[in-house]
């Protein structure tokens, strides 16, 4: 089942969204992403059918914070 998940996060430019690029492409069940960098909370939204905490263990992994936004 495919839904939209958004994340606060502190990728706050075009070299950190390449640097979480790579990450984010060895998450299983992602269909599309992208950073709103003009938020003052950086969100990443991502669709597809993954689960929160493996888009978390990602960017984590990439050197970034990030918190799910309810």
């Amino acid at each position: 089942m495919e839904n939209t998940l958004q994340f606060k996060t502190n990728i706050n430019c075009s070299n950190c969204v390449r640097s979480v690029s790579g990450f984010l492409k060895e998450v299983d069940g992602i269909v599309r992403w992208e950073v709103d960098t003009n938020n003052p909370d950086k969100i990443l939204t991502v669709e597809g059918a993954m689960p929160a905490d493996a888009v978390i263990a990602a960017v984590e992994e990439a050197g970034f914070d990030i918190d799910l936004k309810i």
